[in-house]
């Protein structure tokens, strides 16, 4: 089958980008936006620029800024109800992957109705909506350049991937510099969502040339700079890599899919509020560990794009590296166990059947280079419990 390339229509990447919303809004013609942020930007002064900046140019926003840390589908309805308040032509997303994602789920609704979980897969939604236009504020959901959504139906614990080119902004604005304030926890977060999106892109099922070269450029700027941007917050050099590192994975994903990782990851986050970025770092390792025999070749090229493997080992080396980093990666960026993040024990080992299940109906797991079984699945949550990648 032929892959189908979608990029935003406009993708301006570099320091400063973001004061250029004004004139990309004239660009496309619009002119009436609604600001989609969240109360951290908003009350800590973030979001003032951007409004001050469209105000001269004649353009007058509103502000909604109580989106949710893991968007649900009340926070969506919520926010819908306000834009329904105002005139509005378009929805601008300023913030990490959940501003984002709640501006592409509330421009779809406003202009076709329904509920959140009308448009979960497999139901695909590439009749457009509001116009979107993406500004993150962190190097790691790549949610400005993809067609997907993540929302939470909080009545049954259940994270839902919508997906479709309604959901691609039609403008990016990539701006590092929003990025200096990350705090450490959060930078690190994003950054290995970032890298499990590059990664999960290249070895997908999924996966074609194009999307092959994004993952491939994004393992090479994220991997030697996450270390280096989480013990160093000012170096504007890391940062930019960062920042053009989590976008091109963006890219690579939304043009491949996600794979394994992600459809474990959204029960964790469903059921113990974890955020994604920490569960997918979570889990990295050990699916790493169980994926890498049914596709060595592609998970040794992640090595080496990743610069742990030099270009003349052999796959079986450069994939224990690969493994032996992804582990490294999450000792000395403190990311916890689920034990040591404080989740009961008694309710985790309860929930098994029921998150394996719902990882398997998100449809990622099948774009594995091997479609675990529940069975499987429910045994890696088991090895991540205590940390280990790989079953003694």
């Amino acid at each position: 089958m032929t892959p189908i390339v979608a990029l935003p229509r406009i993708l301006r990447i570099g320091a400063g980008s973001s004061a250029e919303l004004p004139a990309v809004l004239g660009s496309l013609g619009l002119s009436k936006p609604l600001i989609v942020t969240d109360r951290f930007l908003f009350d800590n002064g973030f979001v003032a620029p951007l409004v001050v900046g469209l105000a001269a140019a004649g353009i007058a926003a509103r502000v909604f800024a109580d989106t949710m840390p893991e968007p649900t589908a009340a926070s969506i309805e919520q926010a819908r109800s306000f834009l329904a308040q105002g005139d509005h032509d378009c929805v601008v997303g300023f913030g990490g992957g959940s501003p984002i994602d709640s501006a592409k789920a509330i421009a779809v609704l406003a202009v076709h109705g329904g509920v959140s979980r009308d448009y979960m897969v497999p139901h695909v939604q590439d009749a457009p909506g509001l116009p979107i236009v993406a500004i993150p504020t962190t190097a790691g959901t790549g949610s400005e350049a993809t067609r997907f959504t993540i929302i939470t139906d909080e009545a049954n614990d259940e994270k839902m991937l919508c997906a479709g080119l309604a959901y691609l902004p039609l403008a990016a604005l990539v701006d590092p510099d929003l990025t200096l304030s990350m705090p450490a926890r959060l930078t690190a977060d994003t950054g290995i969502d970032a890298l499990t999106h590059a990664i999960e892109a290249y070895v997908s099922r999924r996966a074609n040339p194009f999307s092959d070269l994004f993952a491939e450029k994004a393992m090479a700027l994220l991997a030697p700079n996450l270390r280096r941007v989480c013990a160093a917050p000012d170096d504007r050099a890391a940062r930019d890599a960062m920042m053009r590192g989590a976008t091109y994975a963006g890219i690579a994903f939304s043009n491949a899919s996600v794979a394994l990782v992600h459809g474990m990851s959204r029960p964790i986050g469903a059921h113990f509020h974890v955020p994604h970025g920490l569960s997918n770092a979570m889990l990295l390792p050990a699916v790493t560990a169980f994926s890498a025999p049914h596709a060595l070749d592609r998970y040794a090229d992640c090595a080496r794009f990743m610069q742990i493997a030099p270009p003349g080992e052999g796959d079986q080396a450069a994939v224990a590296r690969l493994i032996e980093e992804l582990e490294a990666l999450n000792r000395d960026l403190a990311v916890p166990t689920p034990a040591a993040y404080g989740i009961d024990h008694t309710r985790w080992d309860t929930l098994l059947p029921l998150m394996a299940e719902q990882a398997l109906a998100s449809g990622s797991p099948g774009n594995n280079p091997i479609t675990p079984s529940a069975e499987e699945i429910q045994g890696i949550y088991r090895q991540i419990w205590v940390g280990r990648a790989i079953e003694a």
